[in-house]
């Protein structure tokens, strides 16, 4: 994974650092159990000391993102993987569970076959169900799965999930970074789809560097976006003083100022509303891989009216 950093000091490098490993772990960038930089490699690579590198590491293994091995490195922390079963033994091993508990339960072998042609029949799922405690974010994925998707798409924060009816009919989905918190909330049994996100260095590596004398715009309505966008900028170079940022939540003012721009970094839907004259690098957080395993489901649904991505 490449690294930016920029000594401005307006974004510590520390931050830089930790904003990039994290952003390439969520993306799958770096991947679990990988092998990152010593703390002195980063500093002879970058002119920087070593004790912002070890910094930045010790926050991120707090955080949970990365461990220490003794002797070894720092790495992208993992689990240790579990022996692989095909889908028949899982599923052999869930039904054969089942007859046992309601034997145990005194009911009859009819009665369990009924009930499993009956749940076999009912109505298969007919939305997407967005899982995400922070509304901007959750607003963005809605509006990118909206846009590729033919299924209505809906939406809640983790702790809605046991709410009567929040689930009924729906595909639970969940980004990376808050699987495990919504995992537990579920009712036992319940799908979760994960998403990967999509690359931030690659997106933006594309429009870099960015002319002399340009100013950028960065507009969204979702704070982390706002942060992660500005670090990223700095971080290649460009200077804070030609960055302009706009919370697109601030009604009609947040767009004073984005026609000065040469080019706008936003999200999806707040790039419906810049103004016709800005130029716009739409950042679309879901990777083409994510859509296309959601539009693979709705295959499976039958569902093939799929809108334009």
């Amino acid at each position: 994974m490449q690294f930016w950093l920029n000594r401005t000091g307006e974004v510590s490098l520390r931050e830089q650092l930790t904003t990039q490993i994290v952003l390439g772990i969520l993306s799958r960038d770096l991947r679990a159990g990988e092998r990152l930089p010593s703390t002195r490699e980063l500093a002879r690579r970058f002119g920087i000391h070593a004790n912002t590198a070890s910094a930045a590491y010790r926050q991120l293994e707090r955080e949970g993102w990365l461990e220490f091995r003794h002797g070894s490195g720092v790495y992208v922390r993992t689990r240790r993987p579990e022996t692989p079963e095909t889908p028949e033994r899982m599923l052999d091993a869930l039904l054969g569970e089942l007859v046992v508990k309601a034997r145990r339960q005194g009911l009859p072998d009819l009665l369990v076959r009924s009930r499993l042609l009956h749940w076999l029949q009912t109505q298969p799922p007919g939305r997407w169900l967005v899982i995400e405690p922070d509304a901007e974010l959750r607003r963005v994925v809605m509006t990118e799965m909206e846009q590729a998707l033919a299924l209505p798409v809906t939406g809640c924060a983790p702790e809605e999930c046991g709410r009567n009816g929040t689930l009924d009919g729906a595909m639970a989905i969940v980004l990376p970074s808050k699987a495990a918190t919504v995992k537990k909330l579920l009712p036992a049994g319940a799908e979760l789809t994960v998403l990967d996100i999509h690359p931030v260095a690659p997106a933006l590596g594309k429009y870099l560097p960015a002319p002399a004398g340009a100013l950028i715009g960065i507009a969204s309505r979702w704070s982390e976006f706002q942060r992660i966008a500005r670090t990223m900028l700095i971080a290649t170079g460009i200077s804070p003083d030609a960055i302009l940022v706009r919370d697109a939540a601030a009604r009609s003012a947040w767009k004073r100022g984005l026609a000065a721009t040469a080019a706008v970094v936003c999200d999806v839907p707040t790039a419906a509303e810049l103004p016709k004259d800005c130029h716009a690098i739409v950042f679309r957080l879901l990777s083409e891989a994510a859509i296309t395993q959601l539009r693979n489901a709705e295959e499976t649904l039958g569902v093939t009216a799929a809108k334009v991505s």
